[in-house]
């Protein structure tokens, strides 16, 4: 890689999987910095950062005083990486699930494209270790993101991303209204709407590695309820302009 590029791993609890994420990103892709932000985790998981950091030159850290939700901490830790002149911004998880593996691929899709996205369900990309029950949920959830809003993407809800850093200029994360899982259909929403080239790349998804995911029925639930209204909000909204831009002509 040329460009400077640096992974954004917001941690809460992630003291058991943070030092293996990190070697594995670092074998990965040598090049890249690692900024971690951290929400005040109770299990010690910021000063295990703050430790890697001393040992390790790429690895960074961002403290933050209070959980506020993984919207938040990404928004965070993009603007820390804007300003210290990053020029690829990647968005991963630093619970084990993003395999560190396939983010060169990721990478070299970059050449092509404004935006990333590590794809599970286009052909090639498989989920490791779900229930029937989640991994139906997820992709019924990501297909109908899609059909709301409007967005030609296989993978709506991924969270394995690359951006140019320009690119989240355009799209603007800090005008981003969602905090938890609707943070990801959100932006890829705003990154089409304002033109960015969006590309996916087929990745394997593994469970995490240690620990219980924060994911939950009742969050997807939540999340596809807003875009329920965003969907529906702009479709009303289309046909009202339609229908002025008609009575306006007709009284030309």
């Amino acid at each position: 890689m040329i460009a400077r590029t640096v992974v954004v791993l917001p941690t809460y609890n992630e003291i058991e999987t943070l030092p293996e994420v990190v070697g594995r990103l670092r074998s990965s892709v040598p090049t890249a910095d690692i900024l971690v932000v951290d929400d005040a985790s109770p299990d010690g998981t910021g000063e295990l950062a703050d430790l890697l950091s001393s040992r390790i030159p790429q690895v960074h850290v961002l403290h933050r005083a209070e959980k506020q939700g993984l919207g938040p901490a990404y928004i965070a830790g993009f603007a820390e990486a804007a300003a210290s002149g990053y020029e690829v911004i990647v968005q991963s998880d630093a619970d084990g699930s993003h395999r560190p593996e396939d983010l060169p691929r990721m990478l070299d899709a970059l050449t092509g494209a404004d935006v990333v996205i590590g794809s599970r369900w286009m052909p090639g990309g498989t989920v490791e270790r779900w229930s029937p029950g989640r991994l139906l949920l997820s992709r019924a959830g990501s297909a109908y993101a899609g059909v709301m809003l409007r967005l030609p993407q296989k993978d709506i809800t991924g969270g394995y991303r690359v951006f140019r850093t320009e690119a989240l200029e355009r799209i603007v994360p800090v005008q981003v209204e969602s905090r938890g899982y609707c943070f990801q259909i959100e932006m890829l929403d705003r990154a089409v709407r304002s033109g960015c080239r969006v590309t996916e790349v087929p990745i394997t998804f593994d469970d995490r590695l240690h620990g219980q995911s924060k994911m939950s029925g009742r969050i997807v639930l939540e999340a596809l309820g807003q875009v329920t209204r965003w969907g529906i909000g702009r479709r009303f909204g289309s046909r009202r302009q339609a229908q002025t831009l008609r009575i306006e002509a007709a009284r030309v």
